[in-house]
């Protein structure tokens, strides 16, 4: 029965996604939804987006070995990341009328900004929806009996996704969204009532938690260790703002006022709802002891849907496993979308700058088809947890992207120079203390690489430019001197002096 119902909502997701496909005509439509969606479904996107399998398998086995210490990255990190954008990044970017998140790179900072940061972006997303579709994998082998392989299970995920958001990019994918935070939150608060009747309470379980040392969060006084929880905090706060995907749902926003607190609201459902998961998990160790102390070594993302599989009547079991699909496919689309849209827009488009914009529509089709192919076969061959793939995905966008994003929206001085000297020493600093550094640095290598990248950027924009700067105003691309000192244009600014 359980199976049976897992088919039938996939079928009816896909035919949902394909009928939204109907509103897409050309590639505005296609990569954010025309720029017509309001407040709730934009909250709804938001929310439903980062509600993913990280969420209610990779963080709950987290919480378990580790307490709310071990889950600063997310979703204390991850929501805080949506409030920040929504604060100070959604404004400007909206009144800046792009495409994608490249788009600003390629107009703040010029050409060879662009293409870097596009590429980092495109390669953080491999371990995001690598996540997902493993997450899938493990659903349909969980509901199946073992019946679905969790290969199996991989592919027929990654494909059926694959099928709307194809057809009907962002509107396909704020649709179902929609409809997926729903079955979220209600499958999600239904289930944690289900499990509080069985251990006594939500009291008994925050209680022994609590006994437990589990709500311990805060780094003892030790050097080393506030430097690697702050390092593991920022991972996700931080770098997961130049993402494309954040930047679509402020896009397709109706109005600025739209953009900016449906991610603040989106963000703050985020951090509320992802502690369900935790608190289900931990009952496990109250109704099921030995269930957790068998696999919480070995495989602690499969507590939760174990025991929901072992405990829980019928519906319950409906619930729960719908709101766990709900929240992996709306993720994962999201993520197969994000990448190749701005894959196509800003390294492809320009190499074919007669492309119209409907062969530029088929390009992006073509790229997400490409990208689901190879982010399955990472999927299938990587060891991480979903939560790990989750965590280091935004590493390589923290020291490569954010400090040009930021800067070059908030620092007027900021240059050419400036960002690509960011990029290179957060990259080369990166790299350097993952490949040669300890196995246990003071300083862990993403907080060295964004450290290096802040220095990048002020040196590189501070020193005599011998890069040239271009400066696009009006729609013309200015070449400033190369040996003078450039001020340049802040996208809150209607007057730009140069």
């Amino acid at each position: 029965m359980l199976l049976w119902f897992v088919i039938a909502y996939w079928i009816v997701s896909v035919g949902i996604g394909l009928w939204a496909a109907s509103k897409v005509h050309n590639t505005k439509d296609f990569a954010i939804a025309g720029r017509h969606l309001p407040f709730y479904m934009v909250t709804a996107t938001v929310f439903a987006t980062w509600f993913g399998s990280e969420t209610v398998l990779g963080i709950p086995a987290t919480f378990l070995q580790e307490g709310l210490h071990g889950v600063v990255a997310d979703p204390f990190g991850s929501s805080l990341c949506l409030i920040l954008v929504g604060l100070f990044f959604a404004a400007p970017l909206y009144r800046m009328n792009l495409l994608t998140i490249g788009d600003f790179y390629k107009k703040r900072f010029g050409r060879k900004v662009e293409v870097l940061t596009t590429v980092a972006i495109v390669i953080s997303y491999l371990g995001w929806v690598g996540a997902q579709i493993t997450a899938l994998g493990l659903v349909f082998n969980v509901v199946s009996l073992g019946a679905i392989s969790k290969l199996t299970g991989m592919i027929i995920g990654s494909g059926t996704i694959l099928i709307y958001t194809i057809f009907g990019g962002m509107w396909a994918v704020a649709v179902t969204d929609l409809l997926q935070m729903i079955i979220i939150c209600i499958g999600m608060l239904y289930i944690g009532n289900e499990v509080s009747s069985m251990v006594g309470g939500v009291g008994a379980v925050v209680h022994d938690a609590s006994k437990a040392g589990k709500f311990s969060f805060w780094p003892s006084p030790d050097v080393k260790e506030i430097i690697a929880f702050a390092a593991s905090w920022i991972t996700m706060m931080l770098g997961s703002i130049p993402q494309q995907d954040v930047f679509q749902r402020v896009q397709s926003s109706k109005t600025i006022r739209i953009a900016v607190w449906a991610s603040v609201l989106g963000g703050s459902l985020y951090f509320v709802f992802a502690f369900v998961p935790m608190f289900l998990a931990y009952s496990a160790k109250l109704i099921d002891p030995k269930l957790v102390s068998d696999l919480i070594d070995t495989d602690p993302q499969m507590i939760l849907p174990t025991l929901v599989l072992r405990h829980a009547p019928l519906f319950a079991q409906v619930m729960f496993f719908g709101a766990l699909l709900s929240a992996i496919k709306s993720c994962a689309s999201a993520t197969l979308l994000a990448p190749s849209v701005t894959f196509t827009e800003n390294i492809l488009k320009p190499m074919m700058p007669s492309m119209s914009d409907r062969e530029l529509l088929r390009w992006m089709r073509i790229v997400t088809l490409t990208f689901t192919f190879m982010v399955t076969l990472y999927a299938i061959n990587s060891k991480l947890s979903i939560f790990k793939m989750v965590e280091n995905a935004y590493q390589i966008t923290l020291v490569m992207a954010f400090i040009p994003l930021s800067f070059g929206i908030y620092w007027n001085r900021a240059t050419n120079q400036g960002a690509l000297l960011s990029i290179f020493m957060g990259l080369t600093t990166w790299l350097a203390v993952l490949i040669a550094g300890p196995n246990d640095p003071f300083i862990p290598a993403q907080f060295s690489g964004l450290i290096a990248s802040a220095l990048g950027m002020v040196l590189g924009s501070l020193l005599p430019n011998f890069i040239g700067h271009e400066i696009n105003i009006g729609g013309r691309n200015h070449l400033a001197s190369h040996a003078s000192h450039v001020h340049t244009p802040n996208p809150h600014s209607k007057s730009i002096e140069n």
